[in-house]
């Protein structure tokens, strides 16, 4: 079933089409199974919580019918602002538009929360940012600048609350700005989007802005609060929204209220917060938590941003998920709050969970990965920036942040093909991971540190738990012993030290190669045995084990792995690296660009990077984590084998260290706008464009009452409900993103359904090829492997690289070649087997020998029959003679 939802109505209808419910509410009260909730573009200011469940085959849907159109916000308009003193003017709130929470009454508060100063939920927005609480009306008058902000110009727009008599009284400085004349909100429910109650299972949401959550402090030992988020449930997909301005987390993949252990540490400081983080392990594991019943959630493409402790946050309720393709930036750096989980991510037990193709930057740290990360994997992430911005003040360790932090955990946590570019890069208190092919532009940090809890008289080591291989099923508890690391296939470049990081570290006394240093490289892991050394040490007991230091062997560092390694200017290999490549006569420079969105990396690092003097680097060289003894593999227990790169393009037998297999560029675009401008919703198993269709003029529209209005910005013609398949058929978009962009092809023509196609440019994925036509435009993809070709009426085409096809034989006889293919497939000439196999025999493989031999034999040209033909991967990747320059700009025919 359909149900329609739209806020311009006057009132509400029975969620039909042509008389839709006015809030989202309405229609998540009665949705089951399978029914799709269809928003309308508008400003939803509610709290929706949904009463029903999916099932796995039949979610519930709720999605918009414009990308981001319809916003979800926990904040209301105040228009009533009074001049005060100066800039500062004044409003009064009546306390009943909050119902039973306050957020301007409601403190900030939670097990691990440190701060200097007071801070409540609530927020108040100029312009839909939010502005800096202060704990005192003199201070609202005479705002001074916050230096541990990463936006110091705007920490002096501040405000400050009292309540008197049943009113919220706010004062805000606006510096000369009428907050009666500009949008000025403030914040007034918890969430946005969240089920009240646990086991709200398979609900997809899609598309939605949602903003301006007055949340709470979501520590791993209480209920972790969210602007959204499936509460403590199975199966939810998050995909292409907006999330922004939550106080605390923008998305929840959290824990439950649990009966007696909520926020306990600080309640009654009787257990330390570590025991009782064991504590809420166990009691979740006891009271059902398990991969049949929570988890396994999916967040991708969404856009998440400027939130006060997380962008997205989870203990226990992330596990089994994949978190991937979102941007996620601005998270902490207003640094008025502050505390021990704090990031753009920041997940306990993640359980194998999937962090992949994530674009994090400008956050306190980037991905913290606490306890548990036990068949963790974080893969082809771009991490940058996430170090305070010089001249920021550093309040605390805690604010120096790095891309990816792994505390205590035993792994197996494979890292692989990230882009690690911040002055920190990996804060390692831990042991039983693998980092792979990344390119590392900062240093490892706490390295043999960081896993007690501060004891000075007495031991105070952190046991934490480890799991049966993909399972919730507890199997041990040990402290971290460090080390039972792996270091392959990896590029560390070092970076020019900033001053002001040296000094602070100083100062603060964390100077030393195992707390904070910024060297780059493994030089950490000096004095760490190799794994001959270590497995030696261990012989069987004799007569004199109960000897005092007899056991010291078992609490020794465990083994160090390496190989493969390119280290670039300066940067150091710890002693036991084993084959190091060191460059000493050139230096390499790495800078990040944004342009219009897109991100890109520009390096000479390829014109001094060796070739051959790596191995492929799998599952079976990685072999098992220590603790845990699970093998580093996939969720289901499949080996990994890195044979591709981060782009997805396929790697040699010796592969090229770092995340690129090819290195004939100087430039990469490595990260595209969030969404791309449009979101895409399924509904019936169709895909749904989200894209305005207006039939209607608006001076009709204008004369219409509210209920005859058209919902949304849909057709409602004389002839009734328009069809979603043929509004979808109407207005699709075939959209492409291309490794390869050939051009200079004008020389290819072939006849082609009854008329002659030139080639204008040639786009290569796989065994995937699109040829544009030069005088009609029209784009055709021919399938190589299946033999499959179709037409694209309107289409777009991103590309990561482009080559002159007409300056290098093998790539002309690649655009033959497929040219060739199509013919004979429309069958435009009559071409058998064998006639198509000498052809292009004759014709192609004069020009692509000696470097590449087509294997076109009759066999191998069955595809009219069997659907069958030669794989061009090998072609594509094998051809490397021609300049490549990256492509700057988006081929469409709209």
């Amino acid at each position: 079933m359909q149900i329609y939802v739209s806020q311009s109505v006057v009132r509400s209808g029975d969620g039909t089409r042509n008389h839709p419910f006015r809030f989202i509410q309405e229609a998540a009260d009665i949705a089951r199974p399978g029914d799709v909730v269809i928003v309308a573009p508008g400003i939803y200011r509610e709290f929706v919580h949904p009463k029903n469940s999916g099932t796995k085959d039949q979610p519930i849907v709720y999605c918009t019918t414009e990308p981001q159109g319809a916003v979800i916000t926990g904040a209301e308009e105040i228009k009533e602002w009074e001049p005060f003193r100066g800039d500062v003017w004044k409003v009064s709130v009546p306390n009943n538009i909050f119902g039973n929470y306050n957020p301007f009454t409601t403190k900030v508060e939670g097990d691990w929360y440190f701060t200097d100063r007071e801070n409540h939920t609530g927020e108040v927005y100029l312009n839909g940012k939010s502005m800096y609480e202060e704990n005192s009306l003199e201070a609202v008058e005479n705002p001074e600048v916050r230096r541990s902000s990463w936006d110091p110009e705007f920490s002096v727009y501040t405000w400050f609350s009292a309540q008197e008599m049943n009113d919220t009284v706010i004062f805000a400085n606006f510096h000369g700005k009428d907050p009666n004349e500009e949008n000025v909100e403030i914040s007034v429910r918890r969430n946005c989007f969240m089920p009240l109650t646990d086991g709200i299972n398979y609900i997809t949401v899609s598309g939605f802005a949602m903003r301006q959550a007055a949340t709470q402090w979501a520590p791993p030992t209480a209920y972790q609060d969210g602007l959204i988020g499936p509460h403590w449930a199975k199966g939810w997909i998050i995909e292409d929204c907006e999330i922004y301005e939550s106080k605390c987390s923008g998305i929840s993949l959290g824990k439950y209220l649990q009966s007696g252990n909520d926020n306990k540490w600080t309640k009654t400081y009787i257990k330390d917060g570590t025991q009782t983080e064991r504590d809420a392990v166990c009691q979740a594991v006891n009271e059902g938590w398990d991969k049949e019943h929570i988890g396994s959630h999916i967040v991708r493409r969404c856009e998440i941003h400027d939130c006060g402790q997380t962008g997205i946050v989870g203990h226990l309720g992330g596990a089994f998920s994949t978190i991937e393709d979102n941007h996620i930036y601005r998270i902490n750096t207003k640094h008025n709050i502050e505390g021990a989980e704090i990031g753009g991510i920041k997940m306990h037990a993640a359980i194998d969970t999937i962090f992949r193709r994530n674009h994090i930057h400008h956050c306190t740290r980037g991905i913290w990965l606490d306890w548990q990360a036990q068949g963790t994997r974080v893969t082809q992430n771009f991490f940058h920036d996430n170090t305070p911005p010089e001249g920021c003040e550093i309040k605390s360790g805690l604010s120096l942040g790095e891309d990816l932090f792994v505390e205590v955990s035993h792994g197996p946590t494979l890292i692989d093909h990230n882009l690690m570019l911040s002055d920190i890069s990996c804060r390692l208190s831990t042991q039983g991971i693998a980092l792979v092919h990344n390119l590392i532009n900062g240093s490892f940090t706490f390295v043999g540190e960081g896993c007690d809890n501060g004891g000075l008289k007495f031991q105070s080591c952190r046991y934490t738990p480890y799991h049966v291989p993909h399972s919730t099923k507890i199997a041990g508890f040990m402290t971290i012993l460090h080390g039972d690391a792996r270091f392959y296939n990896n590029i560390f470049v070092q970076k020019e030290i900033r001053q002001d990081l040296r000094d602070y570290v100083h100062q603060a006394g964390f100077e030393s190669l195992t707390l904070y240093n910024f060297i780059c490289g493994t030089k950490p892991y000096d004095g760490y045995p190799t794994k001959e050394q270590y497995f030696a040490s261990l012989k069987p007991m004799s007569g004199d084990f109960a000897k005092p230091g007899s056991n010291d062997k078992y609490y020794d560092h465990l083994p160090v792995y390496t190989g493969g390694n390119a280290f670039f200017n300066g940067a150091q290999p710890c002693d036991s690296e084993h084959s190091p490549y060191i460059e000493k006569n050139h230096t390499v420079k790495i800078i990040v660009s944004e342009e219009d969105g897109h991100f890109r990396l520009h390096t000479n690092l390829y014109e001094y990077l060796p070739r051959s003097m790596t191995r492929m680097v799998s599952t079976k060289v990685m072999g098992q984590a220590f603790e845990p003894e699970q093998f580093f593999e996939n969720p289901d227990g499949t080996e990994i084998i890195f044979d591709t790169d981060y782009f997805g393009r396929k790697r040699s037998i010796h592969p090229l260290c770092g995340p690129f297999e090819e290195g004939a560029a100087d430039r990469f675009t490595v990260a595209y706008p969030t969404m791309g401008g449009r979101a895409i919703y399924y509904h019936d198993k169709h895909r749904l464009e989200g894209r305005a269709r207006k039939r209607i003029s608006q001076k009709d529209l204008e004369d219409m009452e509210p209920e005859q209005r058209p919902f949304g910005e849909f057709e409602n013609g004389p002839e009734g409900e328009a069809s979603w398949e043929a509004m979808e058929k109407e207005d699709e978009v075939a959209r492409i993103q291309a490794d390869i962009t050939m051009t200079g092809c004008e020389n290819v023509t072939f006849p082609y359904n009854g008329t002659l196609f030139q080639v204008q440019d040639i786009f290569v994925r796989g065994n995937t090829a699109w040829l544009r036509d030069l005088k009609t435009q029209r784009l055709v993809e021919v399938d190589c492997e299946y033999g499959i070709y179709s037409e694209k009426k309107k289409w777009s085409v991103s590309s990561l690289q482009s080559v002159d096809a007409g300056s290098d034989a093998n790539m002309s006889g690649l655009v033959q070649t497929v040219g060739t293919l199509l013919c004979v497939l429309s069958k435009s000439m009559a071409h058998d087997p064998a006639d198509a196999c000498k052809t292009i025999s004759e014709r192609v493989n004069k020009a692509l020998e000696p470097r590449i031999t087509m294997r076109l034999t009759p066999k191998y040209l069955k595809f009219i029959q069997e659907k069958k033909f030669i794989s061009l991967e090998d072609v594509i990747y094998r051809v490397k003679t021609s300049p490549i320059e990256p492509v700057t700009e988006t081929v469409e025919n709209l």
